[in-house]
This record gives C-alpha cells, sequence and structure tokens, in this order.
C-alpha cells in the first residue's frame, strides 16, 4: 500500500535529518518514483486520501505534490487526477559484476572524462547544498493558467522547431531586462534563447572553437562549464582566482586562448568579485589574442550589499563578449529555459547553427514565459526571492560568526545563494565535508572545484535551498563542527585559535 511504503520512507528520512515534513513527503514520493515502486502513469491517491492515511495537514500534502509537479515527476490530468510521469528515467539497477566494467571500458577517453570530472551527482538535496534555489515558492498556479492559456491559443507555427533564436517578445522582455539592470549594450536581434547555460556554452564552443583549442577558465571553476568544454573537444587551461577574480595571465605562446570562461560579477565557488582594472586587462587580452570572453552571470539578481556590479558585456567596446545567463534561479530548474547575448556580427550564424544542432522549441512556453514577465509577476517573484534569501543569508552569517578568526574567513557572501568559507590550506577540507555529511548536511569542499591548484581549501555552503527556520537549527549545528574541526587543526599545529574580532 502506498501510504505504508511513503511512512516507512518517511520514519527513515525523520532519522536521518530533519527536514519540514513537506519535504520528507516530497523526498519519500520522488525516491518511489525514481525506484520504480511508483510506475510510469500509475495513478496517485487524492490529495484528501493522502491527508487521511498519512495523517497530514492538507497543506503539507498540496505543497509537496506540487513541487513534484512542478519537477515533472507528476502531471495533472482536470477531472482524472495526479499521475505519475512517462518521462521520469528510472535509477538504473545494480549490474552484475561481470557487466560492470564493460561500459566503461567501451567510453572513448572524453566519455571516461565526462563521467568522472566535476560530477555533482553525489549532491543530495540537503540543508546547505550549494547551488540550489528554492523554488517552493514558486506560483504554480498562475503558471499553470498561463501555460494553459497559450497552450489553447497555439497555432500550428508554435509547435514547430524554431529557427528565429526564441519567441520575439521574451526576447524583447530579456533585452529590455538586460539593458536597465545589468548595463548590456545590446539589440533585440542578439539575444538567442537556448535550454539553458550549458546549451548555451556548448553552442559557443561549438561555433567559436576547433577540437583541441585552449580555453582559458577560472580556477576553481564552475563544473558545468569544465563539461561542455570537455564535450567539445577543447583544452582546459586553469587560470588562478584570487580576492579580485581571474588572474589575467601574460603572453604565454604555448596556451593562447581562443575562449576565455568566467563569472566577473560573482565568481563561482569563491565569490570573489572581479575588479575594474582586471576587467580591461582581460578584455585587453581578449583582442590581443582575437579570443571570445563567455560571460556567466548566472546569479547577479540576487546582491544583498554593496553597489550592483556592472556586466563585463557593458565594458566590452570591440564585440568579443557573449553574454549568458538563465531563469533557473528566480523561477525554478525545469523550466530549462535560458538566454545568450552574441555580437551583431554572430547572431545569424548562432539561430542557424541553433536550430540545426538542437531543434529548439518550447515555444508556447516561452510565450507563458514572456507573459509572466510583462505582467510583472517576474518582477513580484524576484522580489519575494530577494526578500527570503536576504533573511536567510543573515541567519546563516550570524550562526557562522563564532567559526570565525584568523584561520577561517567568509568571502562571497555579498551576493548569489552560496557563500565560501576559507580554511587553512592545510586542512582536509573533502573529509571535513563528508564528516558534516554524517550529521545530515551537505557543503561541498573547495577543493573539488579547483582543477590544478591545491592551495585552497575551504568549504563551499549554500542558503538557497534551506528554509529559514532549518538554517536557523542546521546553523549552530554546522557552526559546532566547524570549531571542533579548526580547534583539532590548532591543536595539531600547535596554533592558537584565535575568534573573529
Amino acid at each position: 500500500m502506498l501510504s505504508e511504503l511513503l511512512l516507512t520512507e518517511i520514519s527513515r528520512l525523520n532519522a536521518q535529518t530533519r527536514l519540514p515534513l513537506h519535504r520528507q513527503l516530497y523526498e519519500a514520493l520522488r525516491r518511489a518514483i525514481l525506484d520504480g515502486k511508483l510506475g510510469p502513469d500509475e495513478r496517485l491517491p487524492s490529495s484528501r486520501d493522502l491527508v487521511q492515511d498519512l495523517h497530514m495537514s492538507r497543506n503539507t500534502v498540496v505543497a509537496a505534490l506540487n513541487q513534484l509537479t512542478v519537477e515533472g515527476y507528476l502531471v495533472s490530468r482536470v477531472g482524472s487526477g495526479t499521475f505519475v510521469s512517462t518521462k521520469v528515467p528510472l535509477r538504473p539497477t545494480t549490474p552484475a559484476r561481470n557487466a560492470s566494467q564493460a561500459p566503461a571500458e567501451r567510453l572513448s577517453r572524453r566519455g571516461q572524462d565526462l563521467s568522472t570530472r566535476f560530477c555533482a551527482s553525489e549532491l543530495e538535496i540537503q540543508p546547505f547544498t550549494p547551488g540550489i534555489a528554492d523554488f517552493s515558492a514558486f506560483p504554480v498556479a498562475l503558471w499553470q493558467r498561463l501555460q494553459n492559456k497559450h497552450w489553447r491559443m497555439t497555432y500550428p507555427e508554435m509547435l514547430d522547431y524554431s529557427s528565429s533564436g526564441g519567441y520575439a517578445p521574451l526576447r524583447r522582455a530579456v533585452a529590455d531586462y538586460l539593458r536597465v539592470f545589468r548595463s548590456v549594450p545590446l539589440d533585440v536581434e542578439q539575444v538567442i534563447i537556448t535550454s539553458g547555460t550549458q546549451e548555451s556554452l556548448e553552442l559557443c564552443a561549438q561555433l567559436l572553437a576547433d577540437h583541441g583549442d585552449t580555453v582559458w577558465l577560472e580556477d576553481p571553476a564552475y563544473w558545468g562549464a569544465g563539461k561542455a568544454f570537455l564535450a567539445t573537444g577543447l583544452n582546459l587551461h586553469p587560470v588562478p582566482v584570487d580576492e579580485q577574480g581571474m588572474v589575467s595571465p601574460s603572453m604565454d605562446a604555448n596556451t593562447p586562448p581562443r575562449l576565455i570562461y568566467l563569472t566577473p560579477s560573482h565568481q563561482y565557488p569563491t565569490g570573489a568579485v572581479m575588479s575594474l582594472a582586471r576587467r580591461h586587462q582581460l578584455l585587453s587580452l581578449a583582442k590581443q589574442h582575437q579570443a571570445w570572453v563567455l560571460e556567466d552571470d548566472y546569479d547577479s539578481e540576487f546582491r544583498f550589499s554593496g553597489p550592483p556590479i556592472s556586466s563585463l558585456a557593458g565594458l566590452d567596446t570591440q564585440g568579443r563578449v557573449l553574454y549568458l545567463g538563465s531563469f533557473s534561479k528566480v523561477l525554478y530548474p525545469g523550466l530549462k529555459l535560458g538566454y545568450m547575448v552574441v555580437p551583431k556580427g554572430l547572431a545569424a550564424a548562432f539561430k542557424r547553427a541553433h536550430y540545426d544542432l538542437n531543434r529548439p522549441g518550447q515555444m508556447p512556453v516561452q510565450a507563458a514565459l514572456a507573459e509572466f514577465i510583462d505582467m510583472g509577476h517576474f518582477a513580484g517573484a524576484l522580489r519575494k526571492a530577494r526578500q527570503s534569501y536576504a533573511q536567510r543569508r543573515q541567519s546563516l552569517l550570524t550562526a557562522l560568526q563564532p567559526c570565525l578568526g584568523a584561520h577561517a574567513q567568509i568571502t562571497g557572501a555579498e551576493q548569489g545563494l552560496h557563500l565560501c568559507l576559507r580554511l587553512p590550506d592545510a586542512i582536509d577540507d573533502r573529509a571535513l565535508a563528508q564528516q558534516i555529511g554524517k550529521h545530515g548536511l551537505t557543503v561541498r569542499p573547495l577543493s573539488a572545484y579547483c582543477l590544478k591548484r591545491q592551495d585552497i581549501k575551504g568549504l563551499v555552503i549554500g542558503y538557497g535551498y534551506a528554509p529559514l527556520a532549518e538554517i536557523k537549527h542546521f546553523g549552530p549545528v554546522l557552526a559546532r563542527l566547524l570549531n571542533q574541526a579548526l580547534a583539532a587543526f590548532c591543536h595539531e599545529k600547535r596554533v592558537e585559535l584565535l575568534p573573529n574580532k
């Protein structure tokens, strides 16, 4: 019986973590779907029946079902009920030992790199998981109404692939937003709607570089960029990051870049902001090398202190910068819509190649999003998200304050949905992250993001996904574990643990 299965899983989750009840129900249902215990197109009991069987409030049950519907695990059919989506892939079963090595032996070198380097699949959604936004507050009912409206109004052309770079009203809305809030000088024709930053990166690599060309990227780096460039056969050339962002290397005849990828407004994961001098230096180097600069502006919507940071594209006078963004952090990741702004001379070629390589579509969804923005709902969602994340950020900073001092400093807390806790280089941050994970908390070791360098250690801590109540509860737990680790380090090194003044 489904209720017994869910109650058993919820009991297990509650013993491991202290997630809110609606998150426990969400996780129990999600795992049942992924494990095949709830099959494709299987009808769920009504929310009223689940309330009675599970002895939960209606709000708890509805919140969990809505979240699973937004993420694509469930589909609602008017008059019929709620069903498991037929498009959810099942978790693979454990293969026999004699077959487990065969797939790896057939992988190319590129395939082996892609399946073993920069892997984020081990991250579970738990308190402090970095890179995850809270999309539980997304207005699902409104969004469904807008989508239903545009599906009813859809004419045949809207069901075909798009060769124009995306739905025109959505491209106009993106252009208007970027001109005002990110100081990006652009025309609508330069905007191309993609399925997200990963597709944008792959398209840039495919059109602007040849197999074996070199891409400079930050070290430590965003893992998804490394994946995209490995997949397109580029050579990765790590460039160190300091408190002013990417350290622009001098002329190096052995490693001239074809592409330069960076996150200048809030370096991921350290949070460093690239200085104005460094930005001009980088643009000068790009011109000198005839290289293309890929600016990933992944979380500029969430700045909590200090003046807004202008985009690198706004300083570009040579047409060398391609600007990348997405809607995932403000809306929800499963929306799978992003955008890129390309130089005018590249716009036509990018649209043609995007059409031929990716067969872009989702025009009714793009139309719903355009109306969502035009009606002011996007601005409203962003305003609420900023307020919520600002409270969570402050709560986490307050909780971590007792840990800070000569051996622990926080960087990158002015913007985004994560902060970086820098630790002494001699600390094993991977072992520390594993130890913290035993307490039901997920943080990422800073060294796991490094491509080449081995001189920085720390923890990347997210506050976007965890509700404020969880941060208030788990923040002191995290602080206690960090203080224990720092005390053990200082005892071993025979140095004094100095508190933050």
